[in-house]
This record gives structure tokens, sequence and C-alpha cells, in this order.
């Protein structure tokens, strides 16, 4: 080995660098491509350990905490065991990363991280074998029938990357690693937390699913509304009971019920625009105990499925009127007359994909992925909590959009043969890991960078 003295080693090293600096090499500059590749094996084991340890809505200690751990190592400012919840029994499990690079625009990053009350049947040989008591105290299977782990294994990864391209993005990401999405609460109760106040409030909200219908390699996303305002609605319909061979001495409110429930159908095929979606399903019906008696009351549970506010107000209000009107018709008392509860606790707004925003981001993922791997996609009448960070008035731009989860050759297989996918919530869904994974990052990654860009 040659040994220089100091002054001559530093002059060694000087020529050395210019040398390399002028001579026209360069260094490959990182892309989200590129650290998608690289992150790719990491996070794979990551979903994995994820998928085997499912937790349910508001149990998320375990999950919660790998989150907090991947944002801390990331260099974000974590703030862990968020969430006020109207339930007591749900503890906060949400995480709040910070990453700051100066001066300029705040995105806001959101992952679910809740699992479901599903019996995996995929054949995984890392599927769940996780039971536990869910909040009733019953004793159930748990599973990430929904792809949130592969969420959480994006988040990281979007994460990763975007702490190694601050030479490309400046501003304040908010990251969001939401808890009790699937209970619909989850987003709500971040907000009453203090997300926006606590935190800094966002310019631009983002977020994003994967898809049980799309191929891999595939983005979907929607203009403007793509999930719809979701309402639970409790209808007590009360009745005069008595013999099953006498029907004429009591009012019936298994038949009442009966004529409410093609009565609302009507709202939908009478009363509203055509153009304005609107479902009305009745999920639960109980009434009676025997085959020989006519109960004094049944009770129903519906959900109610709209986009536009005007409309959900409408449908809501029609709801109760026909159940009255019909009670009425069939001359039960007034003091017996029919309860209509709307619960506003379990209220999900509309999500709304910002257009202006969604077009800026579209033309983005035509660029990085190329124009035929970008979807337009139908909205659905499903619900999603995402919609919360937005605020009720749409005024942060939102986007949610879809990362396909699906083998190529399944979905063609399912078109030509008209067998159905395993859809989301099924015991048999799995997104394909490492294709989803990867597109998930380089979608997210590549929208950020586009709003928050030098």
């Amino acid at each position: 080995m040659t040994v220089y003295k100091d002054g001559m080693k530093i002059r060694s090293l000087l020529i050395l660098l210019l040398s390399i600096l002028t001579s026209g090499f360069t260094f490959a500059q990182q892309t989200p491509q590129s650290l998608a590749d690289a992150e790719l094996p990491s996070l794979l084991t990551i979903y994995k350990d994820i998928h085997s340890h499912p937790e349910l809505s508001g149990h998320e200690e375990r999950t919660s905490a790998i989150v907090a751990k991947e944002l801390r190592a990331a260099g974000c400012e974590v703030t862990d065991h968020l969430g006020k919840y109207p339930r007591p029994e749900f503890k906060g499990y949400g995480v709040v990363g910070l990453m700051k690079n100066g001066a300029g625009p705040t995105v806001l990053v959101r992952t679910d991280m809740d699992a479901l009350p599903v019996e995996e049947q995929t054949g995984l040989p890392y599927a769940s074998a996780v039971t536990t008591k869910n909040d009733k105290g019953d004793e159930v299977h748990v599973m990430h029938a929904c792809g949130h782990d592969a969420h959480m294994s994006i988040f990281v990864g979007v994460v990763r990357s975007l702490a190694k391209l601050k030479d490309q993005w400046r501003g304040t990401i908010v990251f969001v690693g939401q808890p009790a999405e699937e209970a619909l609460g989850g987003a709500r109760a971040l907000l009453n937390d203090g997300l926006y106040t606590r935190f800094p409030k966002p310019d631009f909200a983002l977020g994003f699913h994967d898809n049980a219908q799309m191929q891999t390699g595939h983005i979907g996303v929607t203009e403007g509304y793509t999930y719809a305002n979701v309402d639970s609605v409790d209808v007590t319909v009360r009745g005069v009971g008595g013999h099953g061979a006498y029907p004429h001495k009591t009012k019936d409110p298994i038949v009442l019920s009966a004529e409410m429930i093609n009565a609302w159908q009507t709202i939908a095929s009478r009363e509203n625009n055509p153009i304005d979606p609107i479902v009305i399903t009745v999920g639960s019906i109980h009434g009676g105990t025997k085959h020989n008696i006519i109960p004094d009351e049944v009770k129903m549970q519906l959900t109610v499925r709209t986009y536009k506010a005007d409309v959900r107000d409408h449908v809501l209000a029609a709801i109760d009127r026909i159940a009255q009107g019909c009670a009425a018709a069939a001359g039960i008392p007034a003091d017996r007359a029919p309860i209509v509860n709307v619960l506003k606790d379990e209220f999900t707004p509309a999500t709304y994909n910002n257009p202006e925003l969604t077009k800026r981001l579209v033309a983005v993922w035509k660029k990085s992925l190329g124009a035929d791997n970008v979807e337009a996609t139908d909205p659905t009448m499903g619900g999603e909590d995402f919609s919360e960070y937005s605020l009720p008035d749409h005024s942060i731009p939102a986007c949610d959009f879809h990362i396909g989860a699906v083998d190529p050759a399944k979905v063609a297989e399912s078109k030509k043969t008209g067998v159905p996918l395993p859809s989301l919530h099924s015991s048999k869904f799995a997104p394909v890991p490492e294709p989803t994974i990867r597109l998930g990052i380089i979608g997210m990654t590549t929208a950020v960078l586009e709003l928050m860009k030098k």
C-alpha cells in the first residue's frame, strides 16, 4: 500500500474525483421503478408476516407496531396509538409519520391495516391460521381477505422510496396507517383525534386499493364518485300479534314488512332520477318464534347506498315515509307505528376523486407505466372511508386508485369461461404479491413526486 502525506493524499483524491466527473461518467439516478425492485425482497417478507398474523378492526396492535417501526426506520417523525371512537372497546391504533423536506405542498398517503373475520382457504404456505374473539365474544377466524396486507407492504415501500428520492420533491408527506377501515370508522376516529389539527392539513390526499378483478401490472381509477355513501338503517315494524289461525284478529307485522320491502324498491324505480344510482338492500329480517304465532314485531336491517347528498336525503326520508304509510294503510295504531332509525355513527360518505387531480395523475401513470396499463374503472356502490380525508365538502382534492392484483392468465380464463374470480372478502382471495406490491409502489411514488416535484 502506498502511503501519502495528508496534503498529497487529499490532492490525489480531488484529482481522481475531477477526472471521473470530466470523463463523462454519471451516477444512475434512482427511480421509483429501481427502488421498487430493490425493496421488493424485504417487502415480501413483511407481507407474508402480516398476512400470517391478521388482526380485526380496532385490535391492530401488532400490525400498527410494524407500520410505526418501518416509518421510524425511514426517518419519519412518528406518532402512534391514535384514534378516538364512539365505541369505547376500540383502542386507538392509528399511526402517523411525518416526512419533511423543506417548504412545499403537504400530501397525505394512507394505508389501511385491519383484517376480516374470515376463515382462509387459499392454500398458501403462509396462510392465516389465526382465531380470536370478536367484539361480541364469539370465536372467529381472521384473514386479510381484502388485501390490506399488500397495502401495508406497498405503503412501506413508498415510504422507503420517497426517503431516498428527497432530491426530487419538496414539502411534507403525512403517512397515515389507518385502523378499522372494515368497521368503517377508522378514518373518522383519526380526524376526531386531531389528524388535521395536531398534524399538517394536507393539500392533497392519496389512497389505493388492490383490485380482485384487475390483472397485475394495471392501475385503474375513476373520475368523480368512485365509492358510495353508506347508511345503515334499523327498522322495527310493530303489529298486533296473535294466533296464526286467526289472522283477522291481528295486525301481521310480517306481511306488513313484506309490503314495505317491495315498496322501498319503487324509490329507485319511480322516485329517483335514473342517472343517480341508489341501492336499498334489506340484509337482515327477523320476526316470530313458531309456525302458528303471528308476532308483535319484525326487525329489519337495511344498507342504503347513494352518491349525491340530496339523493341520500331523499332516499332516507322516503324509507321512513313509505314505512309509515304502509303501516297506516294496514290499520296499525299510531302508538304502534314503525320505528325507523338511521345509524348516524355508521355513516360513511361517498368517495369523490377530484377530476382535475385524477387527470393529472393518469397522465403521469401513463408515462411511467404505459398507456395500455392504466384503466378507467367504473364506480361502485361499495363503501370506503378514505372519503373522510377529503372532508364532507371535498375541499381537499383526493384520489383513491386501484392496483391490479390478479394473474393475467386467471383474468383471461375467467372472461372466457364465465367463472367469477374470488372477490374481495372471499376466503379464497389473495393478491399475487410481487407484481401487486411493485406496481403499487411505483404508482403511489410517482403520484407523490408529481404533486411535490421541485
